[in-house]
């Protein structure tokens, strides 16, 4: 039986961080040590960066906050907020995200109705409430009360494949069954200024943003459909399980990420592809660059140099992941189906169109897909702006 994506739809909260003025402010920290302050140099500078979004709207000077919770423009502060105040913030402002993605995804499905929609994957790893974001957006979005819902929590920038690995498992289970996957993260929530390493590469990288897909096997679907969902692989790699976690301190969320990680997936991301193309023969006997589209989730610039190095890809097939990170940074598990969005705008080229898919996380877990491309996407100006545009018009959500 074959799966497809019916649609694949961003959104990202209004307010822009421009990095080099973020660099400044956390440059100017005055619990720094001057190694600290080089630190924040380097790497809000060789992140390949220029923008990102943020859903907490006082993280910019241009917004006067009356009681400043994670930065005071008046006096350039960055404040230190409980996990307490960020999580109560994460419920309020990622339900806003999950809603319109999710909604931007439904309606690009016109011949679909709300209680068509049969099962419902959130992911997220920012943040924690409960009636959760599955009930928010039934609620919202007015879908069948008995909706099958299921959320995946805190697994890290890997987790839209094992959303989008269950939604499959579901339509090859139920011919009938249409799911709606929604990933959405609020990284933002959890920098501080700091001078350990870690702490300031993740505030250099992390950003906030959201994607939804619609998947079905639904009989005619192929006709609209964007995407087909080919194979998923899953590999743990045999060292790295402390160069990358996430854990919950008292102020936050706190980020390990060890500048080993990019020297790791170096060194394993050819053993990690082969239970992947072991999947279609045709293609493991091929050099990794006659895959036409690379959707490398981009964790940071060291890591998609590392593999463009190693699989000896074209910098044309980086494009799409280097274009994501530059423009929007690293938004944990939806990144991946930002950069998956980017390659199906491309207009489409004579032959296979065949998408091989990366992302990497705490473990070190490496998850990888096969996907092939049927059709060009319809194209905003940009997408992801609409998304802005929604929330910025809807009311807080209850």
């Amino acid at each position: 039986m074959t799966v497809y994506v019916r649609s694949l739809e961003t959104a990202v909260p209004k307010t822009m961080l421009i990095q080099s003025e973020a660099r400044d402010v956390f440059a100017a920290q005055p619990g720094l040590t001057r190694l600290g302050s080089r630190l924040v140099g380097t790497c809000f500078d060789a992140a390949a960066i220029d923008t990102r979004f943020t859903a907490v709207e006082e993280m910019t000077n241009d917004f006067q906050a009356e009681d400043p919770q994670f930065y005071d423009a008046a006096t350039g502060l960055l404040l230190n907020p409980s996990t307490k105040v960020r999580n109560e913030i994460f419920g309020r402002e990622a339900t806003k995200l999950f809603v319109a993605a999710a909604r931007a995804a439904v309606e690009a499905c016109p011949e679909l109705d709300l209680l068509d929609i049969t099962h419902l994957v959130t992911v997220s790893c920012t943040g924690f409430f409960n009636p959760g974001p599955d009930y928010k957006i039934v609620r919202e979005l007015g879908l069948d009360p008995a909706v099958q819902r299921y959320h995946l929590g805190f697994m890290g920038c890997y987790a839209a494949f094992p959303a989008l690995r269950a939604a499959k498992l579901f339509c090859e289970a139920d011919p009938t069954a249409v799911v709606l996957v929604v990933c959405a993260e609020l990284c933002s929530l959890h920098v501080r200024t700091s001078n350990d390493p870690d702490t300031i590469m993740g505030s250099a990288l992390f950003a906030d943003g959201a994607a939804a897909a619609v998947v079905t096997a639904r009989p005619g679907t192929e006709e609209n459909a964007l995407l087909q969902l080919d194979h998923f692989e899953t590999v743990l790699t045999p060292v790295g399980e402390d160069s990358m976690a996430w854990n919950i301190g008292d102020n936050g969320f706190e980020m390990v990420l060890g500048n080993y990680v990019p020297h790791i997936i170096d060194d394993h991301i050819v053993g990690a592809l082969q239970p992947l193309l072991a999947r279609d023969p045709e293609l493991a006997a091929l050099p990794y660059s006659s895959i036409r589209h690379w959707a490398i989730h981009p964790g940071g610039r060291s890591i998609l140099d590392k593999v463009e190095s190693r699989l000896g890809l074209t910098e044309e097939q980086l494009v799409p992941a280097r274009e994501i990170l530059r423009n929007y940074g690293n938004m944990s598990s939806a990144t991946v189906l930002f950069v998956i969005k980017r390659i199906l705008e491309q207009a489409p080229e004579p032959g296979d169109e065949r998408i091989c898919s990366m992302a990497f996380g705490p473990g070190l877990t490496v998850e990888t897909a096969l996907f092939t491309k049927l059709r060009q996407a319809p194209r905003t100006a940009p997408a992801e702006r609409n998304g802005q545009e929604r929330l910025a018009a809807e009311a807080p959500v209850a």
